[in-house]
Order: structure tokens, then sequence, then C-alpha cells
């Protein structure tokens, strides 16, 4: 991972990470036992990029603040609140292919799917404590204006580090035949996407993709063995 991305805490990116986990990746199937909820079209305000952005937020912060005992307990459930309000509104396939980049086009449709489940499972793992954490006192959603005819556009939001300063978190969205999508967040001006595909490029023209695909999911077998709190 970049210098820039290790050096922000974990708190800042816990803003970030259901987007993180969501956008470049399908995640794994879920676990039986999460309970059924309503669908987040319920809940997540679809007309605009902002308001999909504040909306999903608050709809995600309102289930942390309900539920957070429970998902401390049962990290599976979190995941599983993690796909049904934002995955539906983060453009999955475009940002997997930018961040294998050319990668991506070599790659068989298996093993980008291995390589998507595995690379979500790696980011639920490093940020799924700190989002269990994180308060909506910490985020601010920036008002924005966006022409009724554009395809592109970026959310801007804050979210307040725990000595106060502030960063900002920014969702580049576009427009699809599905409606409005994100498919990058942008860290104090880091691109998450171009910041992922440098760190998995330089890996794979080494290793080769498989390789990498392996080590993903190692990790993640070995997560899942250790980090079980049922």
């Amino acid at each position: 991972m970049s210098p820039v991305f290790s050096r922000l805490r974990r708190t800042v990116l816990a803003a970030a990470a259901l987007a993180l986990a969501s956008l470049t990746l399908q995640p794994a199937p879920l676990q039986a036992q999460a309970a059924p909820r309503a669908p987040a079209a319920a809940v997540v305000d679809t007309s605009g990029p902002t308001q999909l952005i504040e909306s999903a937020a608050n709809a995600m912060l309102g289930e942390l603040d309900a539920r957070r005992a429970e998902f401390r307990k049962d990290p599976a459930k979190l995941e599983a609140m993690v796909e049904r309000i934002l995955l539906p509104h983060f453009d999955v396939d475009h940002a997997a292919r930018l961040v294998l980049g050319k990668h991506w086009r070599t790659a068989t449709p298996a093993q980008r799917q291995r390589f998507i489940d595995g690379f979500y499972g790696s980011l639920m793992s490093n940020y799924g404590d700190a989002l269990v954490e994180f308060t909506g006192d910490r985020i601010r959603v920036l008002p924005s204006t966006v022409a009724p005819d554009a395809t592109s556009a970026v959310v801007r939001t804050e979210v307040k580090r725990s000595n106060g300063s502030k960063i900002p978190v920014n969702y580049s969205m576009r427009k699809a035949d599905a409606g409005w999508k994100a498919w990058d967040v942008v860290i104090e001006g880091i691109s998450y996407v171009k910041s992922f595909r440098e760190d998995f490029g330089s890996e794979i023209d080494q290793k080769g993709l498989e390789a990498v695909i392996q080590r993903l999911e190692a990790q993640n077998r070995r997560g899942a063995s250790t980090g079980s709190r049922g």
C-alpha cells in the first residue's frame, strides 16, 4: 500500500471504508446467518450524486448506531450491511478494470472474479474494525451543484480525524444506464483506484496475477480462521 495511505489513520479511512470495500469489488457470498433487512433502495436517494452519497452514509451510520455491538461480535454481518447498502451504488466493473489495468485484459473471467473477491475480503479485514467504531459526527457531505445533463460528478466530503483536523474524502461518480454510481474515492488528493493499481500492478508484474490472487485468498482464509468472534 502506498505511503500516503499508510499514514492516514484508520479512523479517517473508516469513512471511506465502505466505498473502498465496495467500489472495486463484488463481495463474497454472505453467510447464511446474516439477518435479512429492508432493501437499500428504500433508504438511499438515487436522484443525484450528492443525494446518493449523503443518504447512503446516513443509512450506514444509522445501522452502525443500532447494531454496533452485533457488528463487533460478528464481522460477517458488517459485510452484509456493506453489500446491502452501498454495493448497489458503486460501479464495480468499471473500477475493477481500472485497478487491474493492463492485467484485466489478460486475466481469465475466473481470475477476475477471484481477484475481486480476494481484494474485497482484504479490505474488510483491514478496515472493518475501524468502520464499526465510526460515528456520524466525523463525516460531513458538502453541497454541490450538478447539471441536469451531467454524466460525471465529484461529491465532496470532509472526515474529521481524532485530533480534530479535517481531511477531504471525495467520491468520483458517473452516470450509467442504471443511474449514478461511484467508481473512485480520493483521500487527500490521492486516488484510491490509482494507488491500488500501482501497488497491485507492481506485484503482478513481479509475481504474476495468479500468485497475487492466491496470496489474497490465503490471507483471507487466515483472517477468517483467527477473526471469528462468535
